[in-house]
């Protein structure tokens, strides 16, 4: 079901004819601004209620996505003057990194909230390769836009992170952006969460300066392990960036001369000291799966093969964080939909995948 957000709720159709019932607008609005606005003003003209969807929710905070959904959510509705505010509902949606789960979800929420026979618009922009969503739902009225000023999200976080102190940056979104989102940027940049996604957001331009000599943006292959025992999987805490802090696999970059699974477990050992022998562990070898979503990793195309290993113990073996990893733990899989805001990228996913976490 839909999240019904405090912030909003729903009135009944205005004198005027409108196209749709409901019109629905998607984005990660990582952060909201004046081209998102005047979508969303499209989409209060087209429709008496409007369903806002927020992507990327429960996801880990990043450089890509700064904000959780909530914020996000607050953002908009304190741009909005009290009576369009109440005709914006939230429907906040997680990245499942499977187009056809994804909107298989946003088609469920909408439609769920939108009630049985109703005319629903989604109204969007075709910006680039990333909007392809905009002709998946073919059962919907598609009002199309175009770029108010040529506002990029992509380039205001630069703006954020690259600018050399907090006045200059909020100087140059003013005109962008919403007073309040611009408030509420300004009471964030002065936080320690600011200041560490700052860290990882130029590391990770650090990085990608490293491989601009390449004549074709690399394609990374790396390894994750999924290892369960006695209802439990392992876990590492990340200690570098990009995901400094975040749960993750134990897993890594694929040396130029390993095969797969022997990358796997060399990762795996080196990050938990996992106490069990190699020959137990391929003997515990279930499944090897393939994660390849264009949008899986900051640090550009990443594709990695995920090995499940399911111990056939009572005990859990010991462990301890090592390499990469400051910490090494056994977690108990029932707690993980708990702990979906505190994963690296889309490791959670990967867990889903094999263990069925989110029940769905």
């Amino acid at each position: 079901m839909p999240h019904h957000d405090p912030l909003s709720s729903s009135v009944t159709p205005g004198d005027v004819e409108q196209p749709a019932d409901l019109a629905v607008l998607i984005g990660r609005f990582q952060p909201f601004h004046n081209g998102h606005a005047f979508l969303l003003q499209r989409a209060l003209d087209a429709a008496p209620r409007v369903a806002v969807v927020l992507g990327s929710a429960w996801h880990a905070r990043s450089a890509r996505n700064p904000f959780d959904w909530r914020e996000r959510a607050a953002m908009i509705a304190e741009s909005l003057p009290p009576p369009d505010r109440a005709r914006v509902e939230f429907i906040p949606l997680r990245d499942y990194y499977d187009d056809v789960r994804w909107c298989h979800a946003l088609r469920r929420e909408v439609e769920t909230y939108a009630g049985p026979d109703k005319r629903i618009a989604l109204v969007g922009h075709f910006k680039d390769h990333s909007s392809y969503y905009l002709s998946r739902f073919p059962q919907w009225q598609l009002i199309s836009a175009e770029n108010f000023a040529g506002i990029n999200a992509t380039e205001l976080r630069g703006i954020l992170f690259e600018s050399a102190n907090p006045h200059d940056a909020l100087a140059r979104l003013e005109p962008v952006v919403p007073t309040a989102v611009r408030l509420r940027l300004e009471a964030w940049m002065a936080t320690p969460e600011f200041a560490a996604l700052t860290d990882e957001y130029r590391q990770l331009a650090k990085d990608k300066a490293a491989w601009s000599c390449a004549p074709y943006p690399p394609i990374f292959s790396t390894v994750d392990a999924v290892v369960t025992a006695a209802a439990h999987v392992l876990l590492v805490k990340r200690g570098g960036f990009p995901g400094k802090g975040q749960w993750a696999l134990p897993g890594g970059f694929v040396e130029p001369r390993e095969r797969l699974l022997k990358s796997a477990l060399r990762e795996l050992k080196e990050e938990t000291q996992l106490a069990v022998d190699e020959a137990e562990l391929k003997a515990a070898l279930r499944d090897v799966k393939v994660f390849d979503h264009p949008e899986r990793s900051q640090r550009g195309r990443t594709i990695t093969h995920a090995h499940y290993f399911a111990l056939d113990r009572n005990e859990l073996p010991k462990v301890e964080g090592s390499d990469d990893a400051a910490q090494a733990r056994w977690v108990a899989v029932a707690a993980l939909p708990d702990m979906e805001e505190e994963f690296f990228e889309d490791h959670f996913h990967i867990l889903d995948s094999f263990l069925h976490v989110l029940q769905e």
